[in-house]
């Protein structure tokens, strides 16, 4: 079952923000979570129920599975170092 990838307006600004080459490798990996939500390399994060995160680069990508709905929402885009504040 293909997941729909939902992009908040808080997260699209920290998307455009991104350096135009890291932008686009992070909505390649975004397409993929369409078909894979967990793919390999994902890790779920601590403290969380649903939260996973994928490496791009130095960036990282917070994101959270609702299965019921087979929807992905993104929650955070940010260099690794501002990620987890």
């Amino acid at each position: 079952m293909n997941y729909q990838v939902v992009i908040p307006k808080p997260a699209q600004k920290q998307l455009d923000s991104l350096p135009q080459d890291i932008r686009e490798r992070v909505l390649k990996a975004l397409v993929k979570l369409k078909d894979n939500p967990l793919p390999q390399g994902c890790v779920k994060l601590k403290g969380y129920e649903n939260e996973y995160r994928i490496r791009v680069g130095d960036y990282r990508v917070r994101y959270e599975i609702r299965e019921k709905e087979f929807v992905v929402v993104l929650l955070h885009c940010k260099h690794r170092r501002d990620v987890y504040r």
